[in-house]
């Protein structure tokens, strides 16, 4: 049994960071002059968009590295949470989309869905930030940088 909870522990959290680490990140990568290309339509200045994509891919590698170790991946979990949130209103903001309807043909609509996508995936990293109770925030501002210790195979309820 304990193969198998190392196995569900490490497969939830490769599921969670999959999009940023390796495709997001690699994209990056192999496609930098068309990312700041892309971040330079929301962010009006090319250098900020610059930095913004050599930021997001800093997030990306290291938060999806911590949280995959249990490195102070509370931390990562926040982190990358408002890393979605951010890149939810930045880059999918389906208000500004014309013609947004609920029925029928509808960019608006398809932005919508990338956007909430986005914010469920907070959601996710919320969960492994501060935990499924209502005491979990309490935890991780006392101490904010420890590891939830994910692949322990003792019964760990104190973290």
């Amino acid at each position: 049994m304990t193969s198998l909870n190392i196995f569900v522990a490490v497969t939830a959290r490769l599921l969670l960071v999959a999009l940023f680490l390796p495709f997001s990140a690699l994209d990056k990568l192999v496609n930098f002059k068309q990312s700041v290309g892309q971040a330079a339509e929301a962010i009006p200045s090319r250098s900020l968009a610059m930095f913004m994509i050599v930021g997001g891919l800093g997030i990306e590698i290291v938060m999806s590295l911590a949280i995959l170790t249990g490195i102070a991946d509370r931390m990562a979990a926040l982190i990358l949470a408002a890393y979605c949130i951010v890149t939810a209103i930045i880059w999918k903001p389906f208000w500004r989309q014309p013609g947004f309807r609920l029925q029928g043909p509808s960019r608006g609509r398809e932005t919508f869905w990338d956007f909430l996508k986005n914010l469920a995936l907070a959601g996710g990293f919320l969960v492994l930030a501060f935990g499924a109770t209502a005491t979990g925030l309490q935890r991780f501002l006392a101490h904010p940088l420890a590891s939830s210790h994910p692949y322990a195979v003792a019964d760990r309820r104190d973290i």
